[in-house]
């Protein structure tokens, strides 16, 4: 009996190299502002070339994970990492994923709704004056008559962050960076001509209502009610996109 077995495909040199490295950063072993050792330093530890050192590092500076300072006291560090950066480039990442078709707006409304009971839950409890002022100044420019549709969506991700930020806690902050940065505009631009501006602002009122007396029922209730009345505005944008993409006869 014969076996046929597909083309063995090694794992370069230098993605090795880098991995090793990149394993000593994730594990603790190398910390941040650590200095590497030099080139000549670690060709002589992997036994290999100089350049295949040079690349293994350009491959660890491309995830910002290592960052080379000049000088007298220069050399290779490991970096840092800045939140804003990590925050952007996960919005970046959900931003391009929905618009390839990756995630349907149906899971982006169940995982946002589930994700903002958490919160709002949360936010009820520890919210601070500055929290519920926050999203009291955004209700008020909501208002606004001569508010845009852009500045609406815009006012209306800021009060989603206002009550994330409510949570205090910096690990929901971080996810929810995500879902309030990235995929609530993408809804927001898709839904905007279904929506009832007065009613997104009588559910905001509704939200901040409930928060602000630190009532975690009536918080639920209506961030469901939010989110209910969002979906069924997707499903309307969703066949208004099909009727009018659909062959005419």
């Amino acid at each position: 009996m014969s076996i046929t077995y597909e083309p063995v495909v090694t794992t370069s040199v230098t993605r090795q190299i880098s991995e090793k490295i990149r394993e000593s950063i994730l594990d603790g072993r190398l910390k941040a502002d650590d200095r590497l050792p030099t080139e000549h330093e670690l060709a002589d530890q992997f036994n290999v070339s100089r350049p295949t050192i040079r690349e293994a590092l350009k491959r660890l500076a491309a995830q910002n994970l290592i960052h080379s300072r000049r000088g007298p006291s220069g050399g290779t560090f490991v970096r840092a990492p800045k939140e804003e950066e990590v925050r952007a480039n996960l919005t970046t990442a959900a931003t391009l994923l929905v618009s390839f078709g990756e995630f349907d707006l149906t899971d982006i409304a169940e995982a946002r709704h589930e994700l903002e009971l958490m919160c709002g839950r949360l936010a009820a409890e520890r919210r601070s004056e500055t929290h519920l002022a926050a999203m009291a100044a955004e209700i008020a420019l909501q208002k606004s008559d001569d508010f845009s549709d852009e500045d609406f969506c815009a006012s209306d991700v800021r009060f989603h962050r206002a009550l994330v930020d409510a949570t205090g806690n910096p690990v929901l902050q971080f996810v929810m960076s995500t879902v309030i940065e990235a995929l609530q505009p993408v809804e927001n631009m898709i839904i905007f001509r279904f929506r009832d501006r007065e009613k997104i602002i009588r559910q905001h009122e509704k939200i901040l209502k409930a928060i602000k007396a630190g009532n975690v029922a009536k918080t639920e209730k209506a961030i469901t009610e939010q989110m209910s009345y969002l979906r069924k505005q997707f499903a309307k944008a969703q066949a208004h996109r099909q009727s009018t993409e659909a062959p005419s006869v």
